[in-house]
């Protein structure tokens, strides 16, 4: 019997609050709209990340769907102790399913972000933390490894259905070959593939569920190469805290 979803779609309430806060990013404005970014945000939101989760247990068994802030949720207050820009909101919703063992931000997942008039899905790891550089990079240069993670993307960015993201530097670092086949690789500090999308009707309905999910489907081989490789190098420790995306 078919799961019963609880999304019904994000209403253009929702997507208004996010233009405004653009042009008002102030905190005694959000304290007056506080409600509208509850109620027409934070609880489709809840739902859209249950939903998400039910669509992908089949491809992602354990995946982590978790509808709280913090969670599964990005917070929409900004880290602003670094940044010279001190707007104190994001204009952006961001959500993350994790798969995996260790912590939330230390694992391959999928996320979702809505800033309206845009939307993007992608799979992988922003950043890879300071533990899985080296294996990352080891695994690249692999003789089975590396070429399964060629085949792992190659589809999706032949046919376009994804971008690659998590190239960082601008030389192969030192120490690494800058000759090997998969050289490109070596310079990344992160890897993901994401998907850029205009507005889109099933911004509004249930239906934005199956669009995300037709779009991670091709995202599902290189999250399986990246779930593997943070399985077998877990943390021995509790992290340190992350960047806030």
């Amino acid at each position: 019997m078919a799961l019963r979803g609880k999304f019904k779609g994000f209403s253009q309430a929702g997507l208004d609050f996010y233009a405004q806060l653009a042009r008002h990013n102030r905190r005694e404005w959000f304290a007056e709209h506080k409600e509208v970014y509850e109620r027409e945000v934070l609880e489709p939101a809840r739902a859209l990340v249950d939903d998400l989760g039910r669509s992908l247990a089949k491809v992602a068994p354990g995946l982590h769907a978790e509808p709280k802030v913090n969670r599964s949720i990005f917070r929409i207050q900004r880290d602003i102790r670094f940044s010279a820009d001190k707007s104190p909101f994001k204009t952006h919703l961001g959500l993350w399913l994790w798969e995996g063992e260790g912590p939330r931000m230390e694992c391959s997942g999928f996320y979702f972000q809505m800033e309206p008039p845009r939307i993007m899905v992608a799979a992988g790891m922003y950043v890879f933390p300071r533990r899985l550089l080296g294996p990352f990079r080891q695994a690249v240069a692999d003789d089975k490894l590396g070429p399964a993670l060629t085949r792992a993307l190659q589809p999706g960015l032949s046919q376009g259905l994804y971008d690659l993201g998590g190239r960082h530097y601008a030389r192969v670092p030192r120490g690494l070959d800058p000759g090997h086949p998969r050289a490109d690789l070596l310079r990344h500090n992160g890897l993901y593939v994401f998907h850029e999308s205009g507005f889109i009707e099933e911004l509004h309905s249930p239906a934005l569920v199956e669009w995300c999910r037709e779009r991670y489907a091709a995202m599902v081989p290189m999250h399986r190469w990246l779930r593997e490789l943070c399985q077998s190098h877990l943390p021995e420790i509790e992290p340190g805290p992350w960047p806030d995306l």
